[in-house]
């Protein structure tokens, strides 16, 4: 490595453009990857996680970086495009040890750690040798305690305590850090943790926004991470996950872990899931939601139109709204049809919405299968369709995106943007 400083501090190498020897760009640095001994001696830097196109987050090798300079790192050019998933020994420097505590050997303070420097050695391998850290001063702050004592660099050999890691330490900075980003983003970031420290982040995020990180996450990893959370919490966590995807996850758990999860639930949600769970995963009872937007025939097209308005609502189910007679939960009255929200707002908003149902599109049955409902989607080109029982009660609508969920193979979460000619080797032994 080359035309660059010997010593570079983390905080100011995140967001750093990542080129290739040609000047083309390949992504950006979002962490230094660190091996962390608990018997001591300075950590290892063994790569860097760059984030490529398409948000997706890779192992770069030190060993591939040739120069690193101000707001830059130009690398070999080869870079494996494999999801990067933190190994047991691994630590992600910004994720997992900014903020962290530590103690000072020479007055034994604490302080907590704002930024690290790695250096190279004689044989090019990189090693933490400072930290940037900021005496305790406990603050309440809107993040939990704010730091405001003195700030000073220190060599790593006068602290103590890096390697020690107490529960949720720094899991605000991760959450702050996604706040404006999709569930997915932060659910591919979970992937890349060790599986101590994704709980930690699950146990600090409220429980909407754990549950829409959940539904992004492939089954294994959400019964992985359902497993570290209190029978009670991951019970409210399941009550905010949309129904058809909380039926997923629990009918993947064994039937008597499932059951007491159920009695734990909130009886309208678990009567919803329990419903679902009747179906066969593959068919459209089993892949619909039972609470799309249902409304009777007199319903203005203003109300209808600030109905599909709910931020919580998946584009798909904005798409159209259900009309049918009363009751207007599931299984509701007699199903009558439904409308498109792009006709709708062509209508004067007070005319009553049964005027525009378009009778065109047949209901699917509950028993249907998975290629028969993809077909028929494709055939009405809509994200949406709604499932009728026999009494032609509507009990849900099966959406675009559940299918392609069904479609696609369990781990595609794993393999997004991937190249079928990446390289494979990452260089970590």
């Amino acid at each position: 490595m080359s035309n660059g400083p010997e010593r570079v501090y983390i905080a100011r190498l995140a967001g750093a453009t990542v080129f290739d020897p040609l000047g083309d760009a390949v992504g950006r640095v979002r962490d230094v990857v660190l091996l962390v001994r608990r018997s001591g001696g300075a950590p290892t830097a063994v790569g860097l996680v760059v984030e490529v196109p398409g948000r997706r987050r890779v192992f770069m090798p030190l060993t591939r970086v040739t120069s690193i300079s101000a707001g830059q790192v130009i690398c070999t050019g080869v870079i494996n495009l494999r999801r990067f998933k933190a190994r047991a020994r691994e630590s992600l420097a910004i994720a997992e040890l900014f903020e962290r505590s530590v103690r000072l050997k020479a007055d034994k303070s604490t302080a907590f750690v704002e930024d690290i420097a790695i250096e190279p050695d004689r044989t090019r391998t990189w090693h933490v040798t400072k930290l940037y850290v900021r005496r305790a001063e406990r603050r309440k702050g809107v993040l939990g305690f704010s730091r405001r004592g003195e700030a000073l660099v220190v060599d790593i050999d006068q602290v103590t305590g890096l390697a020690v890691r107490d529960k949720n330490q720094g899991a605000a900075l991760v959450i702050e850090s996604f706040e404006d980003h999709k569930p997915a983003d932060l659910a591919a970031a979970l992937m890349e943790m060790t599986p101590s420290r994704s709980a930690e982040i699950a146990a600090a995020l409220d429980d909407e926004r754990l549950a829409d990180v959940l539904e992004e996450l492939p089954e294994e990893d959400q019964i992985a991470l359902l497993s570290t959370l209190r029978s009670e919490r991951a019970a409210d966590v399941l009550e905010a996950m949309d129904p058809d995807d909380a039926a997923d996850l629990l009918g993947d758990l064994p039937e008597q872990e499932a059951a007491a999860l159920l009695e734990l639930m909130e009886p309208e949600d678990a009567r919803h899931v329990e419903q679902l769970l009747g179906y066969e995963d593959d068919t459209a009872g089993g892949l619909m939601t039972p609470e799309p937007i249902i409304v009777g025939p007199e319903t203005t097209v203003a109300s209808c139109l600030a109905l599909v308005r709910r931020q919580e609502l998946p584009p798909a189910l904005a798409s159209m709204v259900f009309v049918v007679r009363p009751p207007l939960e599931t299984p509701t009255g007699r199903y009558i049809g439904l409308v498109h929200i792009q006709r709708l707002l062509r209508e004067p908003p007070h005319d009553a919405i049964g005027g525009y149902v378009d009778q065109a599109v047949s209901p699917l049955a509950p028993t249907d299968h998975l290629s028969d409902v993809a077909r028929r989607l494709a055939a009405y080109d809509l994200l949406a369709l709604p499932v009728v029982n026999a009494d032609h009660r509507l009990v849900g609508a099966v959406s675009i995106d559940d299918v392609l969920d069904h479609l696609l193979p369990s781990d595609w979460r794993e393999h997004m943007d991937e190249e079928p000619d990446a390289q494979t080797e990452d260089a970590r032994g």
